[in-house]
């Protein structure tokens, strides 16, 4: 799992003193308009363990609210 911009403890101490202007400018570059939530990973992490991804090998699962696929033509 590959979890863009998450709200958690960690990311709250960059986030949390200038939260204003970064959050307005993610919720503006992320396609789904919020930052992620833990809960937002959550399944994709249970499906993972669980016996239906038992032949799932080698993948990448981005979590990022559209924002990586957003960037692509920016390039």
């Amino acid at each position: 799992i590959a979890p863009g911009l998450i709200r958690t403890p960690l990311t709250s101490t960059w986030m949390e003193p200038r939260a204003a202007d970064l959050l307005r400018h993610y919720e503006k570059s992320i396609p789904l308009g919020r930052i992620g939530q833990p809960e937002d990973c959550a399944g994709a992490a249970v499906f993972l363990c669980s016996d239906a991804a038992g032949y799932i090998t080698g993948e990448i699962i981005v979590m990022d609210g559209g924002l990586t696929v957003s960037q692509i033509g920016a390039m």
